[in-house]
């Protein structure tokens, strides 16, 4: 009996499904009494699937057939029932979708028995391995707890991102530019070491300084067009302020905005609720009310909450990029830093444009109470603190 056990996992693992079923059913009824029990000990295949390779015997199929099962067999995937399965999910989750701005990871805080009840209540009858399935093939995954907040959780937060989903939904369809804005960390200038490796000669690692004492600091400033998937980024060489942030946007608007959208006279802004562009800063207000006078166009802002700043679209669709661009390399001066920003581009299409901004600006100009009343800004019904809309003074 070993012996056989033995010749049946030897000739076994040299077949495709069908050959061995049918391979087994011939030795059951070759031992004849008793045999379907004892081949079924032996491999552990079902009295069944043996009782469908005896019918197949009889029937005289071919077990040669590059075919395996019938035609049409098995079940369609659920992606081949509903074409617009996927995009569906992905409303469902993108609200809500988070990602550490130095990975291309994002992860979903629904779990994946909810998106399978709130997809059958839309119509798709998909269970939650399906869902897991599918979120993996978007590039999210479960994550465990991490500290990543920078404050406590303010309780209008999803909410929040909502509505900034919306409108970002709402501007897009109407052909109106939506930018994820934001200050990368700034970096140092000098031979110092830089996160992350780089492909070098075994052996020869690249030699840099052993302590960062850098004089010398880029702050580089990124607006991410998101429908474009088209990056610009500003890198200033002192103080991150307000001015610096707004003077990004206005660069970016002259060099790559109103050429890609000639005809606009509108654009939407997501940003932190903190930093040089805070929904607290009176000049970041100010100078938007310089740049909307200026350029002429409608500017409506929408701050995401605090605590949540790694959500910004621009974080994992475009910093994340630039670092894993510039990964190993020190950033030995500004050509170079232009340079590996310059040349950051992924698989999905994305491009990045890079500056160097000369301009020296200065910390602790205050604005006055009767600047702020000449600002033509005015506030949304929800969280009118961080969703505002800021016109040009002669509208």
């Amino acid at each position: 009996m070993e012996k056989l056990k033995v010749k049946l996992s030897i000739v076994s693992a040299c077949l495709n499904e069908k050959q061995r079923r049918i391979f087994f059913a011939a030795e059951a009824r070759y031992i004849g009494r008793g045999g379907k029990v004892l081949i079924s000990t032996l491999t552990g295949m079902s009295r069944p699937t043996l009782d469908r390779g005896m019918k197949e015997l009889d029937a005289g199929i071919d077990s040669s057939s590059g075919k395996i099962r019938q035609s049409g067999a098995g079940r369609k995937k659920r992606t081949e029932q509903y074409p617009d399965l996927k995009g569906a999910l992905e409303s469902l989750v993108e609200p809500l979708a988070s990602g550490d701005p130095e990975s291309a990871l994002r992860w979903t805080i629904k779990s994946c028995h909810t998106l399978s009840k709130e997809l059958t209540s839309m119509g798709y009858t998909v269970g939650k391995t399906t869902v897991s399935h599918l979120l993996s093939e978007l590039g999210y995954s479960l994550q465990s707890n991490t500290k990543g907040l920078e404050g406590e959780s303010h309780p209008d937060r999803n909410m929040q991102f909502e509505f900034i989903n919306y409108q970002c939904k709402k501007f897009i369809k109407d052909h109106h530019p939506v930018i994820s804005v934001d200050t990368k960390k700034k970096e140092n200038i000098g031979n110092y070491k830089n996160t992350g490796q780089e492909y070098r000669p075994k052996g020869n690692a690249r030699k840099v300084n052993g302590h960062d004492f850098a004089k010398a600091k880029a702050s580089p400033y990124g607006i991410y067009d998101i429908e474009a998937n088209k990056g610009f980024v500003n890198v200033g060489q002192n103080f991150d302020t307000s001015q610096f942030a707004v003077n990004s946007i206005r660069q970016w608007w002259e060099l790559c905005g109103k050429i890609t959208y000639p005809q606009v006279r509108k654009i939407l802004i997501t940003a932190d609720s903190g930093g040089s562009n805070g929904y607290r800063r009176r000049q970041w207000k100010y100078e938007l009310q310089r740049f909307a006078d200026e350029s002429g166009l409608e500017i409506s802002v929408c701050h995401f909450p605090p605590g949540t700043s790694k959500w910004n679209k621009i974080e994992h669709k475009m910093f994340s990029q630039i670092s894993l661009n510039w990964r190993g390399q020190p950033l030995v001066d500004y050509e170079t830093v232009v340079n590996l920003i310059g040349g950051t581009k992924n698989d999905k299409g994305l491009t990045v444009s890079c500056m160097l901004d000369e301009t020296e600006y200065k910390k602790g100009i205050i604005i006055s109470e009767g600047q702020m009343e000449k600002i033509n800004l005015k506030k949304r019904v929800f969280h009118g603190e961080w969703n505002y809309i800021i016109k040009p003074t002669k509208m």
